[in-house]
């Protein structure tokens, strides 16, 4: 695995603890079809939340929402429908569910970690 794939895995993984910590149960992680991947779905009270996790060992390429592009927040727009839809031909219906979108950054620098999360980034 390439570096960058073990700090990108390694950011979800912190994400994901950190959804857990608040209570949330973590339906799938890097749910893939053919548009693209959600990297996180978590679910608690009657609330999907879709995440989009951004890692980065440093500042150098900036704060990483700032990977987070309209274009990307529409394809994930997208990939949530997809993913709504998969379930309900599966039998496991998503209606009168809500949903969110949300984003984490994950900053690792100097062995410490810093977590930021935005709600509803649509």
């Amino acid at each position: 695995m390439h570096k960058n794939q073990l700090l990108g895995k390694y950011g979800e993984d912190r994400a994901a603890d950190y959804f857990l910590n608040l209570g949330y149960e973590v339906i799938d992680r890097n749910w893939r079809c053919a548009e693209g991947e959600i990297d996180l779905i978590t679910f608690k009270t009657g609330r999907f939340v879709f995440t989009e996790v951004k890692t980065r060992s440093g500042r150098g390429y900036g704060h990483p929402f700032e990977a987070i592009t309209a274009q990307k927040v529409q394809r994930m727009r997208r990939l949530v429908a997809l993913w709504c839809e998969q379930r309900e031909k599966t039998g496991e219906s998503v209606l009168g569910k809500k949903v969110r979108l949300d984003a984490i950054s994950v900053l690792v620098t100097n062995g410490k970690v810093a977590i930021e999360h935005l709600k509803q980034v649509y």
